[in-house]
């Protein structure tokens, strides 16, 4: 997959056919419009484009009220390549950029930089000043610009959005199971392992401090979670905790805390991502020590007994 970022670049494409979209969280609705936007390339001997914007537009026109992401972007950027994706143009998202007409738009991107011969996109799709582009402005100047838009219907593109506020709802809850049925694969955050008070190995659950990659992503609702990690170019099995860790701390801040089964190299500064598979209980305060290090314990049971049954 060739990336571009912005329109400084020259780009080059044989008979581009072109999706436009944030794709956060590249969930199983996503998925179908990149197969769709594949399957409209290869009847023209094409290749196939997704054109989108970062940061989120709404974290830009809405910066009071940010929109909470399913995903970080370097994430987004792997997922599009396994998926086959041929070209990736990020547009920074800007106020000058959110207040381009669609005409402008249509003439200066699509057209004059992208040179596209079809377009895919849903019926409700708006884009440019004001929301003023959709799929009747875009058939409008297709045939004087000489491209073709392509529908997706409308049946497919209610069930994306119904999937992405199901998602979004399921992760709150802590729902993950719900969450991974819609997503087509477990909920994922990805970051950088940072030094924390080392805690964990006193009471013998050495714990890897997370400081997710994408401030804005959406964490699930406070507690205990089996996952996987993927971390130095390995798989391992292990628990999350998502919560203030009122047994031993009093400080109130929200950490993620992720202990690998079987694992004790040393992670600081290392990146890795946690996919979430199943919430195994509520983060809740122990009346000592021992209690905590009986239900980790406990916890640590469920998930092995969870992975095992799963492989």
């Amino acid at each position: 997959m060739k990336i571009y970022k912005g329109l400084e670049t020259e780009f080059n494409c044989k008979n581009p056919v072109v999706t436009i979209g944030t794709f956060d969280g590249l969930h199983i609705g996503h998925q179908k419009i990149i197969e769709r936007l594949k399957e409209e390339a290869k009847k023209i001997n094409g290749e196939s484009v997704l054109l989108t914007f970062y940061p989120h537009p709404r974290s830009v026109i809405e910066s009071d009220h940010p929109i909470s992401l399913l995903q970080a972007h370097e994430d987004k950027l792997l997922e599009l390549e396994k998926l086959g994706l041929q070209h990736l143009i990020i547009l920074p998202f800007t106020n000058e950029l959110s207040t381009m007409s669609a005409y402008d738009f249509i003439k200066d991107i699509l057209v004059a930089h992208i040179k596209l011969k079809k377009i895919v996109l849903g019926y409700d799709h708006h884009f440019g000043n004001n929301r003023e582009g959709n799929l009747d402005f875009l058939n409008k100047h297709a045939q004087i610009m000489d491209f073709e838009v392509i529908e997706i219907p409308a049946k497919e593109i209610d069930e994306i959005k119904i999937s992405s506020t199901k998602i979004r709802e399921a992760i709150k809850n802590g729902e993950i199971e719900k969450a991974t049925k819609f997503l087509g694969k477990p909920y994922g955050i990805s970051g950088v392992v940072i030094k924390g008070k080392q805690l964990g190995r006193t009471i013998g659950y050495p714990t890897a401090n997370i400081v997710p990659e994408e401030p804005l992503q959406l964490l699930p609702e406070i507690g205990v979670y089996a996952v996987k990690i993927q971390v130095l170019n390995q798989i391992y099995t292990g628990l999350l905790n998502i919560g203030i860790r009122p047994t031993v701390e009093e400080s109130g801040d929200m950490k993620l805390e992720v202990h690998i089964f079987d694992f004790s190299e040393n992670l600081y500064d290392e990146k890795m991502q946690v996919l979430i598979f199943k919430r195994i209980r509520d983060e809740k305060k122990f009346a000592s020590i021992e209690a905590l290090k009986a239900q980790i314990k406990e916890d640590e049971i469920i998930a092995r007994s969870y992975f095992m049954h799963l492989d």
